[in-house]
């Protein structure tokens, strides 16, 4: 659990350079180019997607905290010493400042009154509040000191204690909780959290009056889509609940923030006349709108009350700067009308204690499990927050909202272009044997109803709806939407595949239908291709922006799903990595789901996906070679020939494309994948094997005999699938022990993690700015091989160097916000950052399902048969569908559509 003094912040945690400005020093024309492209995006009013020359807004905070709401609806971040802060309603902009007029405010009154307490619940003053003469927010009571107040973190809840502050008498606790509850994608998706403050009296005589209260203001910012806030409160026999509909925070305003705090601060709350007021009106644009809402409370001498308020708000439309408007998630059930921030404040204030109940019975297991190091426990649970503050976009369906002449425009560029796609070829049986190539014109279904109707549809309409209503092609499956996530907030692309590779098993162990859907996604741009030309930075070279076959990088960024591949430093249609990731995630997901269905729509992607790559085979050995440039997801690393990362990824595909196709029926294409992955592990071994571990790739550079921490990550998704291992347990085993001796602890004592590249003699690998990096995901990655591997002593101590560096108070000061990287002297590169979710990898190895962890163990080099179905159970959500044979359909609601 992060845990601390309120007040505790840590100086100069970041040297005052910027780490991330070395790398136009080290790639001067890709600075160039990058700097070029930046203001040409800038001209048109779009953000490129990754900016290194902007940096102002993403320094680090050693204050963040556990961030509100649910997933996909905007979220905003709260700080431990409770500032509102990361506002990230809009898709793909974070505002990392905080609105200090949003805060919780105690007002106590005892002893008849001769003694009074009122303070905003932050400590310390802020920048602006020391004016005097002024009506606004610098009139409060700022009089916390936090010296005697904590916080404490378990995501997707969090506890401030203050005790004895501000009243030495009283001790105060507030619980945030979120509705982030595993399985559950109705509560999951919503904008709301609830702060539940308990008061405990002391010593003294008489009854205390406590008046929690909570006040927000919202500005209205000019072109961005409309936004409604709601607070509320419980009012119980023993709790009196008063509002201010509106205040301002300008001296012109009827009613001041100062009038406000000397209202509560007199009265201990606002007048009851005020509810006949109505809602608060609308902004416009630049102009901040405050209101509050108090409860009031008598406290007994050593006696309890507890006070429950929520905050939700609503942004129904998402709308992308190139795209189409879309519904949020939350308005399948809530609707998309100006109400439904109030009633998403009032079920978050009648469900709260259920979705405790529910969050309790998921973690209590791993908290409550002796064996488990304390750190990991808490680590695990906190590094989840990027599922809600990285960005994250849940629509309700993949048909846009139509109303907006970009919309047409776009829908008609579309219908006139030409799209390659592959329907499924099957026997007469429903397996699949083959795939074909066919060309297709492209088209968009119409608008999605809106089924609120203008107002907030009740459970039980809902119900009806999901039962009797037409549903659309995907919901025969279970339809969940459509889910996408940032990179980080740095780099500004949707799903950025080679590094969901390492962070999707937090979606599949935790929203498993989510991360199929995600699957389906790539699996339908794998068959396509867009020929709209784009010019690559790196190299300053262009190309189309997506190849037919080869996975793409991302699902976009200004158009998501409609023009991917925002990431252009490089062409991604070269890169080795992709495509056996893609091919690895389908398999692990299709066995641990057990969803035969899923496995016959992907496959023709992966058959797809397994064919491209035999163009990179240039000496025919069955291996593929890269190609002398950063061809993976080490962009920045060169790699030449055979290299042990993408070489072993290639070697796993194989086994799982074999696995696989056997499964469906594709006997001969699962013959040919066993034939290639005999040869080419032969060759593997023989070019990149040194009696101790793999060589960095076969090249004859300087690094070429490097050691690479993530070398066997082919093998991490190999064991995790329940397959045979690639190499013998020697050489498995060897080469972990070498990465943990050497990469892990050379580096500060294994305090810090696992260094990306280090040579054989001790010194890192300074061949490049991420060869002597240390990645956060990556670390976990390969303590989730080494768990995997029987090494679990080293697989903790491994990871435990990330705990120590990001999230320990001796750290860095990462918490909530966890780099990408950083290097020895703790330099930082891309905060909140989407990889350091596979710390869930490590999970997973642990507590694997025996639905993979026991297919027939069988040697791949006598034949292939692995049969993981059968009578064993999954334990993931029942309504995933396990369908024996069935014809496999096309995708549904796709922009390229086919004719079946």
């Amino acid at each position: 659990m992060v845990s601390g003094t309120i007040f505790h912040c840590k100086k100069n945690s970041w040297p005052p350079e910027e780490y991330v400005s070395k790398i136009a020093l080290q790639l001067v024309r890709l600075g160039i180019r990058l700097w070029s492209y930046v203001r040409e995006e800038a001209s048109y009013g779009r953000k490129a997607p990754i900016d290194p020359f902007s940096k102002e807004k993403t320094k680090p905070s050693a204050s963040q905290g556990v961030p509100l709401g649910g997933m996909g609806s905007g979220s905003i971040s709260r700080g431990f010493r409770g500032e509102f802060k990361h506002w990230q309603i809009i898709p793909g902009l974070c505002d990392a400042s905080p609105v200090m007029a949003d805060q919780f405010s105690i007002f106590i009154s005892r002893d008849g009154g001769i003694k009074k307490y009122a303070s905003v619940l932050a400590p310390g003053q802020h920048e602006g509040l020391r004016k005097s003469g002024d009506q606004g927010i610098y009139s409060w009571g700022w009089n916390l000191t936090g010296q005697h107040s904590s916080y404490h973190a378990l995501f997707p809840r969090a506890w401030t204690i203050y005790d004895g502050e501000p009243d030495p008498e009283l001790k105060i606790s507030c619980r945030q909780i979120s509705p982030f509850i595993p399985h559950n994608y109705r509560d999951s998706s919503l904008p709301t959290a609830v702060f539940v403050y308990t008061v405990v009296g002391k010593h003294w005589k008489g009854k205390g009056q406590s008046q929690p209260s909570l006040h927000l203001g919202c500005k209205t910012v000019k072109d961005n889509p409309p936004v409604t806030f709601s607070i509320a409160a419980i009012e119980t026999q023993n709790v009196n609940v008063t509002v201010l509909p509106c205040f301002g925070l300008a001296e012109g305003s009827r009613i001041t923030a100062k009038d406000m705090w000397t209202k509560m601060s007199q009265d201990g709350q606002f007048d009851r006349d005020n509810f006949d007021a109505g809602r608060s009106m609308p902004s416009l644009p630049g102009e901040t709108l405050c209101a509050a809402v108090s409860a009031s409370t008598w406290v007994e001498p050593h006696g309890k009350c507890t006070v429950a308020f929520s905050v939700a708000w609503s942004s129904p439309r998402v709308k992308f700067s190139k795209g189409s408007f879309y519904h949020r998630r939350y308005t399948k059930y809530f609707g998309t009308s100006q109400r439904s921030a109030e009633e998403l404040a009032h079920y978050a204030l009648t469900n709260y204690k259920r979705w405790e109940e529910d969050i309790e019975k998921w973690q209590d297991p791993v908290l409550k499990d002796d064996k488990l190091p304390e750190w990991y426990k808490f680590t695990l649970f906190n590094e989840l927050y990027f599922l809600v503050a990285g960005g994250t976009v849940w629509i309700d369906s993949s048909l846009p909202v139509e109303n907006s002449v970009s919309d047409k425009a776009r829908l008609k560029t579309e219908e006139n272009s030409k799209i390659i796609a592959t329907p499924a070829k099957v026997d007469p049986n429903g397996l699949v044997v083959d795939h074909i190539s066919g060309t297709y014109s492209s088209d968009v279904g119409a608008a999605v109803e809106d089924r609120g109707k203008g107002h907030a549809v009740t459970e039980e309409t809902v119900e009806t709806l999901n039962e009797h209503s037409l549903v659309r092609p995907q919901d025969d499956c279970d339809d969940v939407g459509r889910f996408l996530y940032l990179e980080g907030v740095e780099y500004i692309m949707w799903c950025t595949y080679d590094v969901h590779f390492y962070a999707s098993f937090a979606l599949l162990d935790l929203f498993p239908k989510i991360e199929l859907s995600i699957q389906r996604e790539f699996a339908k741009a794998v068959l396509s291709e867009d020929g709209r030309r784009v010019k690559f930075l790196a190299e300053g070279n262009s190309g189309i922006r997506k190849v037919r076959g080869a996975v793409p990088h991302d699902l976009g960024m200004h158009d998501p799903w409609h023009e991917m591949n925002a990431y252009n430093i490089h062409d991604t249609s070269k890169w080795k990595d992709l495509n056996p990731k893609f091919v690895l995630q389908v398999y692990r997901d299709f066995v641990a789901t057990g969803d035969m269905s899923f496995g016959i729509d992907v496959w023709p992607s992966v058959r797809a996906a397994m064919e491209y790559m035999e163009q990179f085979d240039r000496d025919n050995d069955g291996l593929i070679e890269n190609d002398g440039f950063p061809d993976q997801t080490y962009d920045t690393w060169t790699v030449h020939g055979v290299s042990a990362y993408c070489g072993c990824l290639w070697l796993a595909a194989l086994q799982a494309g074999a696995a696989m196709a056997f499964q469906l029926g594709d006997r001969e294409f699962g013959e040919k994948c066993k034939r290639k992955f005999l040869k080419a592990k032969s060759a593997f071994e023989a070019k990149l094997w040194n009696g101790s571990y793999f060589n960095y790739d076969s090249g004859s550079s300087s690094n070429s005999k490097s050691i690479q921490a993530d070398q066997l990550a082919g093998q991490w998704y190999t064991a995790s699938s329940g397959l045979p291992n690639l190499f013998d347990d020697h050489k498995i085993k060897s080469t972990l022990q070498k990465i943990f001796d050497y990469n892990v602890l050379k580096v500060k004592g294994g305090r810090m993690g696992a260094v990306n590249g280090m040579h054989p003699n001790g010194k890192i690998d300074e061949t490049c700015m991420q060869s002597r990096e240390i990645w956060t995901g990556v670390t976990y990655a390969v303590a989730a091989t080494q768990i995997l591997s029987g090494m679990r002593e080293q697989g903790f101590t491994t990871a435990e160097g990330i705990f120590t560096a990001g999230w320990s108070e001796d750290g860095y000061g990462y918490w909530f916000q966890t780099p990408e990287a950083w290097t020895m002297d703790g330099h930082f590169r891309s905060l909140i950052y989407m990889r350091p979710l596979a710390i869930w990898g490590m999970q997973w190895a642990l507590t694997m399902p025996r639905v993979v962890i026991e297919p027939p163990r069988i040697s791949l080099m006598d034949r292939i048969d692995l049969s993981p179905f059968g009578s064993r159970s999954s334990r993931f959500d029942a309504g995933v569908r396990k369908a024996a044979r069935r014809k496999p359909s096309c995708f549904g609601n796709s922009v390229f559509h086919c004719a079946c």
